[in-house]
């Protein structure tokens, strides 16, 4: 089954197209991702290069199910994909790519946390939440709490996505054999695992800053020991801790430039007087 990506028609605001470069056959997913264009849309490696417009959709038979919010009536739906296509005419389910603005949702975290948030891409950006019952909706406006997803790369490629209540996200099959999405499961199967597909640019835009992260931790750092000590092995206004001996060296040195500071001085006087 192929990996490979292609670009979407979907658009989006201020979105720049550059024009692709021929790729080598053999190289590897993150060689081909590079050279793909900004928009295209790719499978992240890691839940860091989980942010901007993404596409999410579930695998189910016989044909795949993608998390879809329905600005019309205002709630969030699972929508089948390729309905009136026969399956074996379908594309690999890799090469999904979403069709409508209404199947994107724009992942964001907050720097250094490792929630994420997803909100509609149409509409007024509703937040997809979980309460404690498990039922699933996107109707808040503001995030919080039950707002929170931990995003769960699995070795296969596919993402869990975990609540505050540390239950997984999942495919639920209702009456009328109907699906819908519920955040109550206590384990990861077929049903909790997601296909995520992320805009390259927000990918290399994660891979960037981490390599920056890493690089900064590397650098040799100046430190000033002196002043280091002072700051964090001083009580009061920057008064050093010294040990009983060194207490006393530190009182015979003083007593000893005192003493060195009244000879001089008596020198000085006994030349005035000589000269007087």
């Amino acid at each position: 089954m192929s990996t490979s990506s292609r670009s979407s028609k979907l658009k989006f605001k201020g979105d720049k197209t550059s024009k692709k470069r021929k790729r080598e056959q053999g190289s590897s997913s993150r060689a081909k991702d590079d050279e793909a264009s900004p928009d295209t849309w790719v499978l992240p490696e890691s839940a860091s290069e989980l942010r901007g417009p993404s596409f999410v959709f579930h695998p189910s038979d016989p044909h795949p199910y993608c998390m879809q919010y329905d600005s019309t009536r205002n709630r969030l739906a699972l929508q089948q994909l390729d309905k009136d296509v026969d399956p074996s005419a379908a594309p690999s389910i890799l090469d999904r790519v979403p069709t409508e603005v209404s199947q994107v949702w724009v992942i964001t975290r907050i720097a250094g946390s490792t929630t994420v948030n997803l909100r509609t891409g149409v509409g007024e950006g509703k937040f997809l939440s979980c309460d404690k019952h498990g039922l699933v909706s996107a109707d808040r406006d503001a995030r919080g709490p039950q707002e929170e997803w931990t995003p769960v790369v699995l070795p296969d490629g596919m993402v869990a996505f975990m609540n505050l209540y540390e239950k997984y996200l999942s495919v639920d099959e209702v009456a009328g054999g109907t699906l819908s999405l519920r955040g109550d499961s206590e384990n990861v199967g077929f049903g909790e695992r997601f296909w995520v597909k992320v805009q390259n640019k927000y990918k290399k835009e994660a891979n960037d800053e981490e390599k920056k992260k890493k690089e900064g931790i590397s650098s040799v750092e100046t430190v000033d020991e002196v002043g280091s000590n002072h700051l964090y092995q001083a009580w009061g206004a920057g008064r050093s801790v010294v040990s009983q001996d060194d207490t006393r060296e530190l009182k015979r040195a003083k007593k000893d430039g005192r003493l060195a500071e009244a000879m001089l001085e008596r020198r000085a006087k006994l030349k005035s007087d000589r000269f007087c």
